[in-house]
């Protein structure tokens, strides 16, 4: 097990690309920091990374093999371990926080980045959780071109269903919209299928099929089968971050409807003063070059932050000294 320092600049908690590139902002600016790591990617079950300019197609490990590995040659620490809390603490620290892992291992941090991602609520259908990441997707710019000129079929349920279905209809002439058990269609969006040959079957889907590995189609409750090569959902999409709600950050519905989110402004600053938050746990949207930037963003204006800080108690203090000669 990796010591930790009693003390930190910053905690960074995740250890996927928005963790990792905040923390390699605020390593090159020689600040002590260290990313707790759960090592349980989001994106764990994907084959590649897709749509991140010079590593698409890269599996997901060896990009955060390769980012770890950036953080610890600027000097920051990578260890594993899960968050269990985080609390204020006055006096330990300038604006400092305790961080609590769920192993009794303690560590102070005078400012803390959370970047857990967020956790993907399956539809409860036999055989689709199976098929996650492979022949079961849910993001067009992440997977479609894998799938394109395939069988698609697009599962209702969530509220960018129609969204994804017209999306994917960019990719592939074969889609087939299942109503499965979400609402009704309005005349609009059936309208919009129709004008873009995207047939609509109803019924609910009561399995995913498989045969050696691979989608083979979907089963409906009345007993028919359709043949399919992939099946597209759209997953409630939760943030990690609970752990943040001692503080009075709590999760909050996301604007799209498709999960919930902690609110941050542009930069990731939080609602509380010393957290702030980047990638997934707050943009649920955030593709893997979009949550790093965002945890760049966010390393960088936390140091600035920290300068700050350190100037004003410069100042105080040689205003003491010069008040005492």
């Amino acid at each position: 097990m990796t010591e930790l320092n009693d003390t930190y600049d910053v905690v960074v908690i995740g250890g996927g690309a928005a963790g990792l590139n905040g923390a390699l902002m605020l390593a090159r600016s020689r600040r002590s920091v260290v990313v707790i790591d759960a090592g349980s990617p989001r994106n764990a079950p994907a084959d590649g990374v897709h749509g991140l300019l010079a590593r698409d197609g890269m599996p997901p490990a060896e990009l955060l093999e390769l980012g770890r590995a950036e953080v610890r040659g600027y000097g920051g620490q990578v260890v594993a371990g899960a968050v269990a809390s985080v609390e204020r603490v006055d006096g330990a620290a300038p604006d400092g926080f305790r961080v609590f892992l769920d192993d009794g291992r303690t560590v102070l941090a005078r400012r803390v980045l959370v970047a857990t991602g967020l956790a993907d609520e399956l539809p409860d259908v036999p055989g689709l959780r199976e098929q996650w990441g492979h022949g079961v997707l849910h993001c067009p710019y992440c997977h479609g071109w894998e799938v394109r000129d395939q069988r698609i079929a697009i599962l209702a349920g969530g509220p960018m269903s129609v969204h994804q279905a017209l999306l994917f209809s960019q990719l592939s002439d074969d889609i087939v919209f299942l109503t499965h058990t979400g609402a009704a269609l309005s005349d609009e969006d059936a309208e919009k299928l129709a004008a873009r040959g995207i047939r609509i079957l109803d019924g609910e889907v009561t399995e995913v099929l498989s045969g050696a590995g691979t989608l083979t189609g979907v089963r409906l409750a009345d007993g028919t089968v359709l043949d399919r090569d992939a099946l597209v959902v759209g997953p409630r999409m939760n943030t990690r971050a609970t752990f943040l709600a001692d503080l009075g950050l709590v999760a909050q519905p996301h604007p799209s409807g498709a999960g919930d989110h902690i609110p941050a402004d542009p930069v990731g600053r939080t609602e509380v003063p010393g957290v702030w938050i980047a990638g997934n746990a707050t943009d649920p949207s955030a593709q893997v070059g979009a949550a790093a930037a965002a945890g760049a963003m966010a390393g960088a204006q936390i140091n600035a932050e920290l300068v700050m800080a350190d100037t004003a108690t410069a100042v105080a203090e040689l205003r003491t000294r010069t008040a005492a000669v």
